[in-house]
């Protein structure tokens, strides 16, 4: 008998009550995957559109940028970079998934401030800061995604391990024990029946001599 647990009935009762507890993880930690799983889903689908609008917001600022090289020139550019603002502050914050801490960047959305004198920039240079600054709150929003899909999938292959553990090796354990314990005992029930039959024959015989 598996780990050679006694067949007694209080170890059978133990027995069926673990595997009932076994059962019952493996339904919560497969809930669990499940949850974990299309939560992963859906913001791997969020990610893609943001990268689209990233990409989109770059090619529209390089061109622009270009545009005002050739309106600009790149050294009056380049002298104009050293007044950019600072970036805003922002908090990183979190969120719980079924126990899993997920990231979000906190922060407040605020309309382009320039340093510097827009008669000394063109329309081009304007129109390209604009879609840096655009892209600064994407980036934003793609670094919380991107760390969130991480942070689910490590917890997911965790859970999957968990319940793999569960279904096949401490279910089918249990299941074993439970049967072995109660075959033994029927086997010994049987025994104690036919040994008190027996006992019971010899007294009826007496009685009858």
């Amino acid at each position: 008998m598996a780990n050679k647990i006694v067949p007694t009935k209080a170890n059978l009762i133990s027995t069926k009550t673990s595997l009932n507890l076994a059962k019952k993880g493996y339904e919560l930690l497969d809930k669990k995957r499940t949850v974990l799983i299309k939560e992963m889903m859906d913001l791997n689908k969020e990610a893609q559109e943001i990268q689209k609008n990233i990409e989109r917001e770059f090619a529209v600022a390089y061109s622009a940028f270009e545009n005002a090289v050739v309106t600009m020139g790149s050294e009056e550019m380049y002298n104009i970079s050293y007044s950019a603002s600072e970036e805003e502050p922002y908090e990183i914050i979190s969120k719980s998934v079924m126990g899993v801490e997920i990231p979000r960047i906190k922060y407040k959305r605020e309309s382009l401030k320039t340093e510097y004198s827009i008669h000394n920039t063109t329309t081009a240079f304007d129109e390209a800061s604009e879609n840096m600054s655009n892209i600064r709150y994407l980036i934003y929003d793609l670094a919380q995604i991107e760390t969130s899909v991480f942070r689910l999938a490590q917890e997911i292959k965790k859970t999957q391990k968990r319940a793999n553990a569960l279904d096949k090796i401490q279910i089918p354990r249990y299941i074993e024990i439970v049967k072995e314990i109660e075959d033994t005992l029927s086997e010994k029930d049987r025994e104690d029946f036919f040994r008190l039959k027996k006992v019971k024959d010899r007294k009826n015989k007496k009685i009858k001599k």
